[in-house]
């Protein structure tokens, strides 16, 4: 990807739709190690920036970056100082990530949950059901609905990650859910984290994000769009996939075990696992082993 950013000698985001605005939550200089991935379960980006540059009386946030929908970028605090984004946290042995991490928080209602026959957030905004994912968390939790990322605050998250990344060495690409686990459940699994991580630290190695299919029967299409031609059968439940290109509602993947067959299919009816080799099972060792 060639990126239309760049980071400055202050440590402050250059590019188009960048805008900096200063916020009073900041703590000392950071020595980041890490990039933790958020949504801002917020009403909007403009929202969400005037909160995170609103003092309070306690319970102070705030982040790095507020990414909107339509890829724009807001800054608070240059990458060199600490901002409160990550709360209770460890990871790693570390605790309190806000002193080890940069945070972007993406502009998403989040976790939904349906009334009647529509989809709302906690703050009452009713979404309709293009916008909505419905899927289980990786930590658990049976299928919810969740408010999907557009295709540009994708694209725009992983040009800021790889950026980030290679301006100050970080070690990994996080979600809070992962550094708050049971507590915190952003991105989420409409953010398709794990591809950003490995794209932006280069992991040319290591086995790209693996799927399964969800649902009884799930048509694979030449193209991202439910009226285009299938390019075979309908895949089975249990179906296991390799994400190559993951969009806001669909996911270009190949089949494991088909030579050659691509497609693309819905988000709505795949979840994320593990691959084969990081599996515990006797089995899932010796497929790994196969493939190797």
């Amino acid at each position: 990807m060639t990126s239309s950013l760049r980071i400055d000698d202050k440590h402050r985001l250059v590019g188009d739709q960048v805008t900096f605005r200063a916020t009073p939550n900041h703590g000392g200089v950071l020595k980041p190690r890490y990039l933790v991935m958020h949504y801002t379960a917020g009403r909007s980006a403009a929202s969400s920036v005037e909160s995170l540059c609103t003092q309070k009386p306690s319970g102070n946030a705030s982040a790095h970056v507020v990414l909107g929908r339509d890829g724009s970028i807001v800054q608070l605090a240059p990458f060199n100082v600490v901002t409160w984004h990550a709360g209770v946290s460890q990871w790693n042995g570390l605790i309190g990530l806000n002193n080890h991490s940069i945070g972007i928080e993406m502009d998403n209602a989040g976790q939904l949950k349906k009334v009647g026959s529509q989809y709302q957030a906690w703050f009452g905004k009713v979404y309709p059901d293009d916008e909505v994912l419905l899927a289980e968390h990786k930590h658990g939790g049976g299928i919810q609905p969740w408010h999907t990322y557009t295709e540009v605050q994708i694209e725009r998250a992983l040009e800021l990650a790889e950026l980030l990344v290679a301006r100050y060495g970080l070690e990994d690409v996080l979600g809070h859910e992962d550094i708050a686990r049971g507590r915190k459940a952003d991105p989420g699994p409409a953010f398709p984290l794990a591809s950003v991580q490995s794209r932006a630290l280069g992991r040319t190695q290591d086995e790209p994000a693996h799927f399964v299919v969800t649902a009884t029967s799930l048509n694979i299409r030449s193209a991202p769009d439910a009226a285009a031609t299938p390019v075979a059968a309908p895949l089975k439940k249990g179906t296991e996939l390799i994400l190559l290109e993951p969009l806001d509602r669909w996911s270009r993947v190949e089949v494991i075990g088909k030579t050659d067959l691509e497609g693309w299919v819905s988000n709505s009816y795949i979840q994320e696992i593990q691959p084969a080799s990081q599996r515990s099972t006797p089995a899932a060792k010796k497929a790994a082993a196969r493939r190797r």
